[in-house]
């Protein structure tokens, strides 16, 4: 087959490497503009929300006067309005300024938030919890496309993956420090502080980013078509798949640490934390190198998480290995994700906001599935862990769609 003229090679889109990588740009070596930094810091302070409720959800029920498993309602709603709500926002929202939805979906998520917390009733904050997954999700699928359209092609991997890197400090530090910040006020004390971070980063863009479009004259007819193509259903899926490998470890990997490596408790918080700073690490490097190379960085994180996943299960026993594999599944898991965004991107380059929301809706599915098969798991007496062996094979799962991806450009 005949090589690509320099003229074809400038308009490769991001993401379908070459069989020779380009030489890297002076733009490339830039430094990437401030509002990209300031969309990170914006899902940081939502993202916050997510990650904090499961750290005060027994003394929302001691308050509300409800059971423990009723107050768990409020993680599962949230994740249900970002599986279902985000892309019917994108399209909702498709005519507007990107700015102006960013703006919007941020005045939303901190209107719902303070007006949940106001009503002091149960199901009114579960319909707070809704409207906030709703707002999470629209703004995270147009900052990613808004941080890559401020950006170079080559850089759209870099781009994305420092956005979603506020999503991993979220993690690290937002959701804890919630949680603490609660522990002195009241559980009702961090959900202000994210409200408060919320408005200010609602000023923030409506300052510093600048009001952008996709290119052309957005449409739904053509954000459609773009989801008719079956190299983007096989990001779509290894997005499902590498999501649900990473978490089934994580959401389990407290009752692991005390029931079968016998980390005392105290510890405990401890080695999660080195989970999401391993996060934060893999999105960095994810994002450098995803640009570049993305479905490289695709199988290196899928068969990280494989590897990880079942050194967990074999060693699970041992302190000693159990807690520096921690940290390496956490960059395993997310150094996928600016490569998965730079795919998706790639392919939707001319209709990237429904293709951005679907990817986060992925990504919360991903998440909401793992009680399935962790329940059959656990309700069949396999024990706990058999989770991270089922975390190696839906890793395993995620390479034949990497590889689709690969086989049909």
């Amino acid at each position: 087959m005949p090589s690509p003229s320099p003229e074809q090679k400038s308009v490769r889109p991001p993401g379908d490497d070459a069989r020779r990588l380009p030489a890297r740009t002076p733009d490339q070596c830039r430094p990437l503009p401030l509002p990209v930094y300031l969309l990170a810091f914006s899902l940081f302070s939502m993202g916050s929300a997510e990650f904090l409720v499961a750290g005060v959800l027994p003394d929302i029920a001691g308050d509300l006067g409800i059971s423990l498993p009723s107050a768990g309602w409020m993680i599962s709603t949230f994740a249900v309005a970002v599986v279902v709500g985000g892309p019917p926002l994108a399209v909702l929202t498709l005519r507007w300024p990107r700015r102006t939805t960013l703006v919007a979906t941020q005045s939303l998520f901190a209107a719902a938030l303070a007006a949940g917390l106001l009503a002091d009733r149960y199901p009114l904050l579960l319909v707070s919890r809704f409207v906030c997954g709703l707002a999470y999700a629209g703004f995270f699928a147009v900052a990613a496309v808004t941080a890559v359209g401020l950006v170079p092609p080559g850089r759209a991997g870099r781009a994305s993956g420092l956005v979603v890197s506020g999503l991993g400090f979220a993690m690290v530090l937002g959701g804890p420090a919630g949680a603490l910040l609660s522990h002195f006020t009241g559980w009702r004390g961090g959900f202000w502080a994210v409200a408060a971070l919320t408005c200010a980063g609602a000023v923030l863009t409506a300052v510093a980013v600048p009001a952008t479009r996709t290119g052309g004259e957005p449409g739904v007819r053509r954000e459609l078509a773009a989801l008719r193509r079956p190299r983007l259903w096989a990001v779509f899926a290894a997005t499902l798949l590498s999501t649900a490998a990473y978490m089934i470890s994580y959401n389990y990997l407290a009752a692991l640490l005390k029931d079968v490596t016998d980390v005392p408790d105290v510890w405990v918080p401890a080695v999660l934390t080195l989970f999401g700073a391993g996060a934060v690490l893999g999105l960095s490097v994810g994002g450098r190198i995803s640009d570049r190379r993305p479905r490289d960085a695709l199988l290196a994180g899928a068969a990280g998480i494989a590897l990880a996943s079942a050194l967990l299960a074999s060693f699970a026993a041992h302190a000693l290995v159990v807690v520096p594999l921690v940290p390496l599944l956490g960059v395993a898991g997310f150094v996928l994700n600016p490569a998965l965004y730079a795919r998706v991107f790639a392919l939707a380059s001319e209709a990237p906001t429904l293709a951005g929301a679907t990817t986060v809706s992925m990504f919360q599915l991903g998440i909401s599935l793992v009680p399935l098969p962790a329940g059959a798991a656990l309700n069949a007496g396999a024990g706990l862990t058999s989770l991270p062996w089922i975390g190696a094979a839906l890793a395993l799962l995620t390479v034949p769609a990497v590889l689709l991806d690969r086989a049909r450009r």
